[in-house]
């Protein structure tokens, strides 16, 4: 599914169309920023990034592993950022969906 940028994106819409687990589609850029909507499912790979990165709980649970610190749990609504340079995981023992915010040139890890 192509998205067009001068047409709205309805969310809900697009969920169905996702590959599978972890597998992002984009939905939308604003500067250098793009927002990308993904089903998570299972243990995505440890990583890391050059750059932060901003993940909104859209439906379901999950939670974000950091390396030496406290797991992170989302549910829908929940808006929480990585900072550059920490490993990290996200985890969901049923579907979820996350919007992540990021730079273009940010590498997607495990898909």
């Amino acid at each position: 599914m192509k998205i067009e940028s001068s047409a709205a994106v309805s969310i809900p819409q697009v969920i169905p169309t996702l590959p599978g687990p972890f597998q992002q589609r984009e939905l939308a850029r604003a500067n250098d920023a793009v927002v990308r909507l993904a089903q998570l499912h299972g243990e995505f790979p440890w990583h890391d990034h050059d750059e932060d990165e901003l993940f909104l709980c859209w439906d379901g649970t999950f939670r974000i592993e950091i390396e030496g610190r406290d797991p992170v749990t989302m549910v829908a609504g929940d808006v929480f950022v990585v900072p550059k340079g920490l490993r990290h995981r996200p985890v969901a023992d049923e579907p979820a969906h996350v919007l992540l915010v990021e730079r273009d040139e940010t590498r997607q890890y495990g898909s």
